[in-house]
């Protein structure tokens, strides 16, 4: 790691010049200088000053990025079959639990249905990609055709279900996640 590359992208981040920020961290300037060019290392004191000045501490300024994955592909994809309930799911992002949504592609027999969900917190988004599906949230029951979509608050119980003949897909988001 490049201590100094690193205090100079925060220095202009934070629109300084080396002079206020020498000046806010009772260092010279030629210090901040060197220490930006690599030419010298502060003591784990004077870093600390330098990072307060600049908003940051250790711990912040030494934790490596992690990269974030962006694109999925088809072979990161979970499924899980239910032959009881006569449906698939598969879960298009890997570890969706830790993010603040989970989509699934939910995959309906005719007859098939989920599992009731149980109210929790959150929302619940879906578009029927395929087929048609009746919604039921609570004792209310909605009809939903390829190209429709629903979006509610999960207060109450829900459940979809396919009553047709043919096969429904359904892309479904949950937020947080549940399932």
């Amino acid at each position: 790691m490049q201590i100094g590359l690193k205090i100079q992208k925060l220095r202009k981040k934070y629109g300084l010049t080396q002079q206020e920020l020498a000046d806010r961290a009772e260092l010279s300037k030629g210090f901040i200088s060197q220490l930006e060019r690599d030419q010298t290392s502060p003591s784990i004191a004077t870093l600390m000053d330098i990072l307060e000045c600049l908003g940051t501490n250790l711990q912040d300024f030494f934790k490596e990025p992690r990269e974030e994955k962006v694109v999925f592909r088809p072979e990161d994809i979970f499924e899980k079959e239910d032959e009881d309930n006569g449906n698939r799911i598969a879960w298009l992002i890997p570890h969706a639990q830790k993010n603040r949504m989970e989509p699934i592609l939910l995959t309906l027999r005719p007859g098939g249905q989920t599992e009731t969900d149980d109210p929790h917190e959150g929302e619940e988004f879906g578009h029927v990609l395929s087929g048609s599906v009746v919604l039921t949230i609570g004792e209310t029951r909605h009809k939903l055709k390829k190209g429709d979509s629903f979006c509610f608050l999960a207060t109450e119980p829900h459940q979809i279900a396919n009553v047709s003949k043919h096969e429904a897909k359904v892309l479904w988001v949950s937020t947080p996640p549940s399932f």
